[in-house]
């Protein structure tokens, strides 16, 4: 079995489709992944501004104490300023535009003003409380990194700067098959031995999260030529198609077999628990991930090894791995043979195991803030420093 780190990097050394690119008016692009690096195209400031309310003056013209200077000028943000008179001084508020021949601005709480003259009790440095011109930005400067997912922040960045659209790749269609005779939809009456499909409504609440268009093909019976009609269908349609259940090496289990008739399974079997029979190969030139049935099995393999892949298909840069950081470990519990991603609920001095690991109680994902890794043969000790991600970067 390949070791998670290895297929990682199995999965992101292979072909990734190639989305067009869009131009969305900035109020619909939040959480889109950016197309092109994004220059600035003003200063800013584009004129140097006063930090302060106060007054505006040429520090040569008062480096005497007590020196009084005419008020010439009444300049408020957004307004344009004539050259400042030599000897005077311009009443100025915060954001307003620095007048011509001025070079300092005193604060208000430091100066009076006697019969229309400005009286500077205690003189600032020359230059102080002005904002130069490009303090903040340069025109021409990087704003944002092409691959970059678009923040609040962000979207406010490109406004200051007069954008009104930008280029974002095309969200990722990914196509969702789920398979199994055994699964009935919610709101449908449960046959013997049947169950509800939880995991349609878990993959697609993540895929739908990181900003996919999901295109769902429902439940493929436990049948090969219905399967791969199904699988054939979700091609055509999909940049990446996802599967859950029939992995495995049961009597029943018929996704590696036609995954591999039409098309190739390049990677089966990770040592990963839970997830151990997840899958990846292509349908048709598409990019197909085969999940587990489990429903622990499904959200962790998710999580951890299908994102990276992921992202990089939607354009993202760096790889987006996991955002592991450490944390104490409140129990004990011995290494196995697979790499454990364990669910844990986090305390105000660490984080405590949930009480069933097991693959099918999705109940242990719910109550719980995280994944927690225990790498493969290693024991963990009560105090012991672990890794971590919690589930809101992930998700």
């Amino acid at each position: 079995m390949l070791t998670v780190e290895q297929a990682l990097l199995g999965l992101l050394a292979a072909p990734r489709p190639t989305l067009a690119i869009e131009e969305v008016a900035l109020t619909s692009a939040l959480g889109r992944v950016l197309a092109q690096p994004c220059h600035a195209v003003l200063d800013v400031p584009q004129h140097a501004n006063s930090a302060m309310d106060g007054y505006a003056f040429r520090h040569a013209d008062s480096t005497k104490d007590g020196r009084l200077l005419p008020i010439s000028q009444r300049i408020a943000a957004g307004h344009s300023p004539v050259e400042l008179q030599p000897g005077t001084a311009a009443r100025i508020f915060t954001g307003a535009e620095i007048p011509p021949g001025a070079d300092t601005v005193a604060m208000q709480e430091d100066c009076e003003v006697v019969d229309g003259k400005l009286r500077i009790r205690e003189l600032p440095a020359r230059g102080e409380n002005v904002r130069p011109r490009a303090q903040d930005i340069a025109a021409g400067s990087l704003l944002l990194h092409q691959g970059q997912r678009l923040r609040p922040q962000d979207l406010g960045l490109l406004a200051s700067q007069g954008f009104s659209s930008i280029g974002v790749y095309r969200r990722l269609r990914v196509a969702l098959v789920s398979t199994g005779d055994e699964l009935v939809e919610p709101g449908q009456p449960l046959g013997r031995g049947q169950i509800y499909n939880s995991n349609r409504f878990t993959v697609m609440g993540v895929l739908q999260g990181w900003g996919f268009e999901v295109i769902d093909h429902g439940i493929a019976p436990d049948q090969p030529t219905a399967l791969a009609a199904l699988l054939e269908q979700a091609a055509k349609q999909a940049d990446v198609v996802v599967s859950t259940g029939g992995v495995s090496v049961g009597e029943e289990d018929h996704v590696k077999a036609v995954v591999e008739s039409m098309g190739s399974l390049d990677l089966w079997r990770i040592a990963v628990k839970p997830g151990k029979p997840f899958a990846f190969g292509q349908v048709r030139g598409k990019p197909f991930l085969g999940l587990p049935g489990n429903p622990v099995s499904v959200f962790v393999t998710l999580l951890v090894i299908a994102r990276p892949f992921l992202l990089a298909c939607q354009g993202l840069s760096g790889g987006s791995p996991v955002p592991f950081r450490r944390i104490e470990a409140l129990f004990d519990r011995p290494g196995g043979s697979r790499e454990d991603y364990l669910r844990v609920r986090l305390t105000g001095d660490g984080a405590e195991l949930f009480t069933s690991q097991s693959s099918g109680v999705l109940l242990s994902a719910s109550h719980s803030d995280g994944l927690l890794r225990q790498p493969i043969g290693q024991d963990i000790r009560h105090g012991d420093a672990v890794d971590f991600v919690p589930y809101a970067l992930l998700l």
